[in-house]
């Protein structure tokens, strides 16, 4: 009988090296679940039309083109809702056939990399949550050497998201992606070591 993977949410706010760290956990033979990677897919996919019946001509080339659709649901709260209302339920078909694959795999951990787990109350489908975390002078150093991003840019996502602080004190486990990449990888391999050993 295979038993399900103990599941872990990974979360941090814009800049703090999550991403990073999801490809350190896939690097440890992880499998990692990325909501947003989804989202992109979905877009080229299944969400194609009902999104484009809800917003006509964001449609380009076959896929949602994610700038037209932005500019129609992000000052409008309701028309972010009827989105999301359309989006979340195929992120979570995708996410539970991926959690049935883990499964079959006898995987003893999967990771779900969610940008926003704490503002959709997504901590309550993981077992445990690990928030990654810098310094601010570090975040914004990252953030803002983006192509294309401004500080009007980053304030509107961070007032969005859940404060770094909030998030550190809710989290079982926090990673500090500050120093190095080396550092970062010591301790997400201790993390997996502690939480595989666990299951056995």
């Amino acid at each position: 009988m295979k038993t399900r993977p103990f599941l872990l949410g990974l979360t941090g706010s814009i800049g703090m090296g999550k991403s990073t760290t999801a490809g350190l956990f896939r690097e440890l033979g992880v499998p990692v679940h990325d909501a947003d990677a989804v989202v992109h897919a979905i877009y080229a996919g299944e969400g194609v039309a009902p999104v484009e019946a809800a917003f006509p001509g964001v449609t380009v080339d076959g896929r949602i083109d994610r700038v037209k659709l932005g500019a129609r649901v992000l000052h409008d709260a309701e028309a972010m809702k009827r989105l999301e209302a359309i989006v979340h339920p195929l992120v979570r078909q995708r996410e539970q056939r991926f959690l049935e694959e883990a499964r079959l795999d006898d995987a003893p951990l999967a990771v779900l990399d969610i940008p926003l787990l704490y503002e959709t109350g997504a901590e309550k489908r993981v077992q445990a949550v690990v928030v990654v975390s810098a310094p601010q002078a570090v975040q914004r150093a990252r953030v803002l050497a983006r192509p294309g991003m401004t500080e009007e840019k980053f304030r509107a996502i961070l007032d969005k998201q859940m404060p770094d602080s909030e998030k550190r004190r809710r989290a079982d486990y926090v990673i500090d992606t500050g120093s190095s990449v080396e550092a970062t990888s010591k301790d997400v391999a201790e993390l997996v070591r502690r939480l595989t050993a666990a299951q056995e």
